[in-house]
């Protein structure tokens, strides 16, 4: 068969049709600034459940979910059809020109699922770093406080305070100072580390002895499960103690669920893990599987501290992102996205167990860890848990995305690789996945026990 004529274009050929990767790399060079970065030099061109395929027709099991948005999966049907539906009737009015029903409706189902008993009230926004600020602008209204205590390790978005509470400088705080404020950072407590509970609370006790009248903090904000910074679960005890420390002293309890929420961790929201009721919750991310919206949930009467006209924004619960988002709800109770995440988690863990027990690999793997399908490993030199691979961490995120797995890492040594597919991604995927990890891992670490070549 002769050649296809550059006149007549191959429509199965993506090179041809939709660019390579490396001249859409070259324009994003030129185009876009270098602050946004991008961890892989491939262009995405259509996607499905737990599969991407990029614009040269490559195929990619994706365990990265957009960095957690799609825990139902790229275009669920019955999200798909709910925004379908509601472009058939407006895509944006501003919910504070003419309210929508979509908006109301949506409130009222975060308010029945969000932790504890307490009456509860919603707003919406776009980003999870726009949902952070509004829970610190409530806390600062009903407390007439200022302060804000977070932690270290902590990810909490990338705009003015959003950025000031992160616990991390490179890259999120990098110079962009000075920071918001009146921010104040806690060890976060980590057990692989040798930071326990205890370590964790005596800090705070003495930053309120020495340093701080607890009368000046309006919130504490802390992620369940640590997302950016590694995967560290906090453990129910440390949260208990945060909870009566704000009880006693006024102080508002903010649970950022931006990553954790929406059955990710095996429950609708990961502090219901440890029976604690925070005042204020964000959420973002999965809550309308990959449209833009966030929200800040919580008790009723703080939520209303803020004057009328304090909050919302043209954009903020874009009736698109509600329709979504309610059809997410659906979904994540109709498939029982809840208890899959456990059976997910259990099945990752037990994958990679294997992996951090094999002979070639195990003195690489310090640590597995995860709650329901929130799933980490930690990669360190030599067994050794204060030696932290980052180049081998990087090294295997580039060799699985080149052999057809998406991967992400993250942690503030960046030696964590986290493991976010789908919920509703298939068993085969699953293993089909992890065996190229574990055979990427296998080949780098070959390539660093070869000897050096001769001089």
């Amino acid at each position: 068969m002769p050649p296809v004529s550059a006149a007549t274009p191959d429509p199965d050929d993506h090179t041809t049709a939709h660019g390579s990767n490396a001249s859409w790399q070259q324009r994003r060079i030129d185009a876009v600034p270098r602050g946004v970065a991008t961890l892989l030099e491939v262009f995405a061109e259509r996607a499905e459940n737990a599969q991407l395929w990029d614009v040269e027709g490559n195929r990619y099991i994706d365990f990265a979910s957009g960095i957690a948005v799609l825990n139902t999966g790229h275009l669920h049907p019955r999200i798909k059809a709910a925004v379908t539906e509601q472009l058939e009737h407006f895509s944006h009015v501003c919910f504070q020109v003419t309210p929508y029903p979509a908006y109301v409706e949506l409130a009222e189902r975060l308010n029945e699922l969000a932790p504890g008993p307490t009456p509860k009230k919603t707003i919406f926004l776009s980003t999870g770093a726009e949902a952070v600020e509004n829970a610190v602008k409530i806390a600062r209204a009903h407390t007439g406080r200022s302060g804000v205590i977070a932690f270290s390790g902590g990810f909490h978005g990338r705009t003015m305070m959003a950025m000031a509470l992160t616990g991390k400088v490179v890259p999120y705080k990098a110079g962009f100072g000075p920071m918001s404020g009146r921010v104040y950072h806690l060890p976060f407590p980590i057990a692989y580390h040798g930071k326990g509970v205890d370590k964790a609370t005596q800090a705070l006790e003495d930053l309120f002895s020495a340093d701080l009248d607890p009368d000046q903090i309006a919130a504490i904000i802390i992620e369940p499960v640590q997302g950016e910074g590694g995967f560290y679960v906090a453990p129910p005890e440390f949260l208990q103690a945060l909870r009566d420390l704000c009880d006693e002293h006024g102080i508002v309890m903010i649970a950022d669920e931006v990553q954790s929420g929406f059955a990710r961790t095996g429950r609708m929201f990961a502090m219901e893990h440890s029976g604690i009721e925070p005042d204020l919750m964000t959420t973002a991310k999965s809550l309308a599987g990959g449209f833009p919206l966030s929200a800040v949930t919580g008790k009723a009467e703080i939520m209303d501290a803020a004057r009328p006209g304090g909050l919302g924004g043209t954009y903020a619960g874009s009736p698109i992102g509600c329709a979504a988002a309610l059809a997410v709800l659906e979904v994540i109770e109709d498939e029982c996205l809840c208890s899959r995440a456990d059976w997910l988690g259990a099945l990752m863990r037990e994958l990679l167990e294997e992996i951090q027990t094999d002979p070639k690999t195990r003195k690489a793997i310090g640590d597995v860890r995860g709650i329901g399908a929130m799933v980490a490993m930690e990669l360190v030199e030599d067994g050794d848990a204060s030696r932290p691979a980052a180049p081998l961490t990087k090294a295997l995120v580039h060799a699985c995305a080149a052999k057809g797995l998406i991967i992400l890492a993250c942690g503030v040594r960046s030696n964590v690789i986290r493991f976010l597919p789908p919920l509703t991604i298939s068993e085969a995927e699953v293993r089909e996945g992890l065996k190229i990890l574990r055979e990427c891992l296998h080949e780098l670490l070959a390539q660093d026990d070869s000897p050096a070549p001769a001089a």
